[in-house]
């Protein structure tokens, strides 16, 4: 009998303490690089896909630990009511967008304000112009309220403009970026602020030239999103660990390639 190829860059499936885990390391990594800082938070589907993780509204970003998330079901509320600590009053934007896309299995949501001013500027529209963008080829849209996400009626809005991309803009507020798992949605956060800061730096030299779709289609067919995650997680999460951001503890839950 022939042995199983294992495929280095795919990763097994996490259980929740897992998923804690990596919902703590994922937000204080975006933390340390001025993506979430003091707002904003990251969710992850529980295996079951009837409840999500997500930390309290009232724990700093910068000292998240995995026990401290909470069980919600995507009515927004908690699973165990016998808890002190509430969600955060965007929980909404998680919940209906887990609801609306059964193919999102984790979402952030920050305030990134120079990546706010696209949606600012009359005829000034965010668009992929570096290759790792081309995960957002099919358009980066502008949600036009920029209100409070409170309700599951705005956050069915939010869900609405979103439709099948993968990232978006909410006018005068923040960004929404929702990915297949954790690990990928690290990675996506940090290419789309990265995007955003060429996108601005570029207007400043002249007329911006964003991917032309045969531009996008080339870089797809020789793009490797899965080994490229996880190469980017390996790199982001020893560095962590390396500096003290992450504690050492942690280092078996977080799925690390030696």
């Amino acid at each position: 009998m022939t042995a199983a190829v294992v495929d280095p860059t795919v990763l097994p499936d996490s259980n929740e303490d897992q998923l804690r885990h990596e919902v703590a390391a994922v937000t204080l990594l975006l933390n340390q690089k001025n993506i979430i800082e003091y707002s904003g938070h990251v969710s992850v589907r529980l295996p079951g896909d009837e409840t999500l993780l997500i930390q309290p509204v009232d724990h700093g970003r910068a000292e998240l630990k995995p026990e401290q998330l909470l069980v919600c079901n995507l009515e927004g509320r908690r699973v165990l009511e016998t808890e002190i600590e509430r969600p955060p009053g965007e929980i909404f934007i998680h919940s209906e967008i887990y609801k609306a896309r059964p193919d999102v299995r984790a979402i952030a949501h920050f305030h990134h304000d120079l990546t706010t001013t696209f949606s600012l500027v009359e005829g000034m529209h965010l668009q992929a112009i570096k290759n790792h963008a081309a995960r957002w080829g099919s358009g980066i849209p502008v949600h036009p309220d920029p209100a409070h996400v409170n309700t599951p009626a705005v956050g069915r809005g939010i869900a609405n403009t979103l439709e099948s991309h993968h990232g978006m803009i909410i006018r005068a507020h923040g960004q929404v970026i929702v990915a297949e798992n954790l690990r990928a949605l690290l990675i996506d956060c940090i290419h789309f602020v990265e995007n955003a800061e060429t996108f601005y730096r570029a207007a400043g030299l002249g007329r911006v030239l964003p991917l032309t779709e045969s531009e996008l289609a080339t870089f797809q067919r020789s793009f490797r999103r899965n080994k490229h995650s996880v190469k980017l997680w390996n790199y982001y999460v020893k560095q962590g660990l390396t500096t003290g951001l992450i504690p050492a503890e942690w280092r078996e839950q977080l799925q690390l390639r030696e």
